[in-house]
């Protein structure tokens, strides 16, 4: 199969296994602060773009959070009547709508992607800072080649 051995493929079929195991259970620890919050993933994901790498557009923000323009259409709607975010039409080019954070929405994502940040970092257990090290080169290199596979080029 695709020029791999039997033994690679077994070994890759179970390392998925594991690594979805692994992404299913530290979201579940994530969980729990963002339901209290109100809030998915990626309307954190949403938040904390636009927190960390300001005003941006709705195309710009789209391949920052990795989903569709009618799911972050929907997203940005539901945040928006919340009170968190707001869009304005872009200056320089009037067809670009701008999506930018409420005062209320700074609030909100300043007050809880510490305690969320920290709640991953509590996942990720006894791994040691040489480990996350490693481990995050390694899923790097395996997300741009699933992707280059794929033909999405996003990770």
């Amino acid at each position: 199969m695709y020029g791999v051995s039997a033994a690679r493929t077994l070994a890759s079929v179970r390392l998925y296994v594991k690594l979805a195991r692994a992404s299913r259970a530290v979201t579940a620890c994530a969980d729990a602060g963002l339901a209290q919050a109100g809030l998915t993933h990626t309307q954190l994901g949403v938040l904390e773009a636009i927190l960390h790498l300001g005003p941006m557009t709705q195309r710009a923000l789209g391949k920052k959070v990795l989903t569709s323009p009618a799911n972050l259409t929907d997203l940005i709607d539901k945040l928006a009547a919340r009170g968190l975010l707001f869009r304005c039409r872009a200056e320089t080019d009037r067809r670009n709508v701008v999506v930018d954070l409420t005062p209320e929405g700074r609030r909100c994502i300043e007050d809880l992607f510490p305690r969320h940040a920290a709640s991953l970092a509590a996942a990720m257990g006894d791994l040691t800072d040489a480990e996350i090290t490693t481990l995050d080169a390694l899923l790097r290199r395996v997300g741009r080649h699933a992707a280059s596979c794929s033909g999405d080029e996003t990770p």
